[in-house]
């Protein structure tokens, strides 16, 4: 697994992951101590882009979901409550965690795991960049 970190400016600064490689069992660890690396350093708006992860596991899907929750970990109780309804009603999606062309195989796995229902998947950078 390779991972380099880039970094755009939109309304608010975004920390990209550009992931190279699966995302299983053996590298999830990596992934995760990368992002919360990033989430350390200030990070608060963060894409992972999947545009290189050829497949990807149940724990690449633990992975993103931990990342999602440490990235709501400042939330107060009233946006967790908003959230818990955006989640019922099928109206929330994250505004902190975007993911990025997601290859097929992956998108399958995000789809059959219910990412898909709360994180927003973009197919450019420059999409991505503007959704935060």
């Amino acid at each position: 697994m390779e991972i380099s970190v880039s970094h755009e400016q939109g309304r608010v600064p975004i920390t990209v992951l550009h992931m190279k490689g699966d995302i299983n069992r053996a590298t999830a660890d990596q992934v995760q101590a990368q992002a919360r690396q990033a989430f350390e350093a200030g990070a608060r708006s963060i894409v992972l882009d999947l545009s290189e992860v050829p497949y990807m596991s149940s724990a690449g899907i633990r992975v993103i979901n931990d990342l999602f929750n440490l990235l709501r970990s400042d939330s107060s109780a009233e946006i967790d409550e908003a959230m818990r309804q955006g989640l019922r009603d099928g109206t929330y999606k994250s505004p902190h965690l975007k993911l990025l062309k997601p290859t097929r195989h992956v998108q399958e796995v995000l789809n059959m795991a219910g990412i898909d229902m709360f994180l927003e998947i973009h197919g450019n950078l420059k999409d991505a960049v503007a959704s935060f």
